[in-house]
């Protein structure tokens, strides 16, 4: 089997966490206390949703995946909430001290406390598998547990399992609503080492997706719950041809081999359709073409960044529910025509398509309506290099004033990281426009 952990890191990357364990119970009809009344072969992993649960011999299901947090109030809502049953007490790794938005406080001073442990866990869960086929790192940047913590754990990773493939989903800054000040520096520190240390980094922005909720679904004050549904059906899309079978199968690999032409390269846009809302839901035919086209919508993606500044080098396109290979051979040749979407002169093709036959499921009471097919895409854009230009014009506003860095020092870091840290993303700025 081809077994995938996800590691949830800081209070964004376990609220993201929660929703998507949510919903993959949902999908496999998995019961909040771990049982499965669906499942013929109790105790024998040889089903396709043994890619992320694990059996126990008494026919309970745990999910491969660890929750790590510097302060225990985000993990206690975990271990008090509906699905408390569902994980493995051992799995929800809190501190007793916070990481307070500091890097320096989640990479070195406290984060090296805990990071050990983590990977105790990891190991354990690891031993588990039969052939580990990657890592899901879910994180938020512009805090200090995800950002410090974060990529502290992606590099003992990279070291105990290097060949192992790691795809990050990472909640980054946005460009009006912040929540910290120093967000800049977190971010900028942070991928530093998500550059060196992720395979595939898929860029989330708080702020795009609150968009997506007030155009798409209609709520005029949408709350991180609404956020991370949306956030958690794209996940959820991209892993469908691991836990369910389908007619275009794609592996956590084949996203890498299609995706990243440079290994530095690999930053992705996300975006999902149909978002619509349950009254409208009825009202339009949610065809093939049509979700092919709104996923390529510049208002469709979940980061603040306009992929028609850019050229698309490559992309995935995930379709699932009642879709056929012709449906999406025509809808993509349309997509081709199109003037907007412009790919790299060097990359003619330029599409990978997977195709599941598992309509999307929907969380009870959720925005989402329930649809019979939807579509997730990935796409590799140079405009991503907006999003870091963005958070570099920031950082160096604070740091030519040598503002807040007298907390980082502080805790045991060195001015030239900083310097080290923005010389690496200005040169991946460079790489952006040279492509």
């Amino acid at each position: 089997m081809r077994e995938i952990i996800s590691v949830h890191i800081g209070q964004a990357g376990i609220q993201v966490g929660n929703s998507c364990w949510e919903l993959y119970c949902l999908e496999h009809e998995i019961h909040p206390d771990g049982t499965m009344p669906s499942d013929t072969s109790v105790g024998v992993a040889h089903d396709a949703f043994n890619t992320f649960f694990s059996e126990t011999g008494s026919g309970k299901h745990v999910p491969r995946a660890v929750f790590v947090d510097l302060e225990p109030t985000v993990i206690d809502e975990v271990r008090t909430g509906p699905y408390r049953q569902l994980f493995h007490p051992e799995q929800l790794i809190s501190g007793k001290e916070d990481a307070a938005n500091n890097f320096a406080r989640g990479h070195y001073t406290i984060g090296k406390e805990i990071v050990d442990l983590c990977l105790d866990r990891v190991r354990k869960l690891a031993d588990n598998c039969t052939g580990l086929q990657g890592f899901m790192v879910f994180n938020a940047v512009g805090g200090g547990t995800g950002s410090g913590l974060g990529s502290l754990l992606l590099e003992r990773l990279s070291v105990d399992y290097g060949k192992k493939s790691k795809l990050g989903f990472t909640i980054y800054p946005s460009p009006q609503v912040s929540t910290a000040v120093v967000e800049p520096y977190n971010s900028v520190l942070s991928t530093h080492s998500l550059l060196e240390h992720t395979d595939v980094a898929v860029l989330l922005d708080n702020e795009a997706i609150y968009d997506i909720c007030r155009r798409s679904l209609d709520i005029e004050r949408p709350t991180y719950t609404n956020l991370n549904r949306l956030i958690s059906q794209t996940i959820s899309s991209l892993t469908t041809s691991l836990r369910f079978d389908g007619a275009i199968n794609v592996d956590i690999t084949e996203f890498q081999t299609n995706l990243v032409p440079y290994p530095r390269i690999h930053f992705m846009l996300s975006s999902y359709a149909p978002v619509i809302s349950a009254e409208k839901a009825y009202h339009e035919q949610i065809s093939v073409p049509e979700i092919t086209n709104a996923v390529f919508e510049p208002s469709s993606m979940m980061a603040k960044c306009d992929p028609r500044h850019g050229k698309y080098m490559a992309c995935c396109l995930m379709y699932r529910g009642d879709v056929v290979p012709k449906d999406v051979n025509a809808a993509v040749a349309t997509i081709k025509t199109k003037r907007t979407v412009q790919f790299v002169d060097w990359c003619p093709t330029g599409f990978k398509c997977g195709i599941n036959y598992q309509p999307p499921a929907v969380v009870p009471g959720g925005d989402l309506a329930k649809v019979q097919r939807a579509v997730c895409m990935i796409s590799n854009n140079t405009a991503v290099a907006e999003v870091f230009a963005r958070i570099d014009h920031k950082f160096d506003l604070m740091y030519s004033k040598r503002a807040f860095v007298h907390w980082y020092v502080g805790e045991g870091m060195e001015e030239g990281e900083f310097s080290e840290a923005r010389e690496d993303l200005a040169a991946l700025e460079k790489d952006y426009e040279e492509v």
